[in-house]
């Protein structure tokens, strides 16, 4: 995936800094299209990728944002003037992982006081205090994990620090509890959805509020047309048997792995 073409080129650190005072995001891609994921899918929403993450799913579809992250380096006043460039209300600020970053939490408070939808795309191992209308949170199962069979690079030198971090159940349930949240799993067969019902169980004991089964949605793991049509309707079929929400990859049906979609 391309850095969005005519960001300004500078450099950026892996928590966001500053320039003459401004605070900076590395960004991978800005632009519009439909959310394709959720709640929410087939909303026209501006896309603002952050590029850095704690962790290295194996299946990442965001492989320029973790493994080989790649970016323009824009202030915050550069972005909110892109994201009004379009003429849409909903905003979803992914990665990578956004809430790894210092001065992800100035955009979002920007962006909150220009009246804006924000949905939050995160891995769900960093709580910040900052507005957010829909905490989009992907928790990483033990098949996530980059194991030298699986790891990109073929190495399997980041399986350790994956493993240890994909998941904090307590930060979770801070999720459930100070924003409206969707659970999000990336599922690619029964063993995935016992592990996920297992965990949503400990998150429900962990928070002080509900975790309706409509709020844990189930997602085919496929970055490619061919991949999710492998995977989709057996995790539809997963979806109704254990009582959750089925939700598509919108994007990648209709525009496959094209960036920018």
């Amino acid at each position: 995936m391309p850095v969005t073409s005519d960001a300004p080129d500078r450099e950026a650190d892996a928590t966001g800094s500053e320039t003459e005072g401004e605070p900076t995001l590395p960004v991978n891609e800005l632009f519009y299209s439909l959310q394709g994921e959720g709640k929410l899918a087939g909303t026209p929403s501006v896309f603002v990728r952050t590029s850095g993450c704690n962790l290295r799913c194996w299946f990442c579809d965001s492989y320029h944002t973790s493994w080989e992250p790649t970016h323009a380096t824009m202030t915050v006043d550069e972005i909110l003037a892109k994201v009004d460039d379009h003429d849409a209300n909903h905003v979803v600020v992914t990665g990578g992982e956004p809430l790894v970053h210092d001065a992800v939490a100035v955009l979002l408070d920007r962006l909150a006081e220009a009246g804006h939808h924000v949905t939050v795309e995160t891995n769900g191992t960093i709580h910040r205090d900052v507005p957010i209308d829909l905490a989009s949170v992907s928790p990483k199962l033990a098949s996530s994990t980059p194991t030298a069979e699986r790891d990109p690079k073929g190495n399997g030198e980041w399986a350790d620090r994956h493993e240890a971090r994909r998941l904090d159940v307590d930060t979770l349930a801070r999720f459930v509890e100070d924003y409206e949240t969707q659970l999000k799993f990336v599922v690619s067969d029964e063993s995935d959805v016992r592990e996920l019902d297992d965990l949503v169980s400990r998150v429900r004991d962990a928070a002080d509020v509900p975790v309706p089964d409509e709020d844990v949605l189930l997602m085919p793991e496929g970055a490619t047309r061919e991949r999710l049509a492998e995977t989709r309707e057996r995790v539809a079929d997963l979806a109704m048997e254990y009582g959750y929400r089925f939700t598509p990859r919108l994007h990648v049906t209709l525009w496959n792995d094209a960036p920018e979609t």
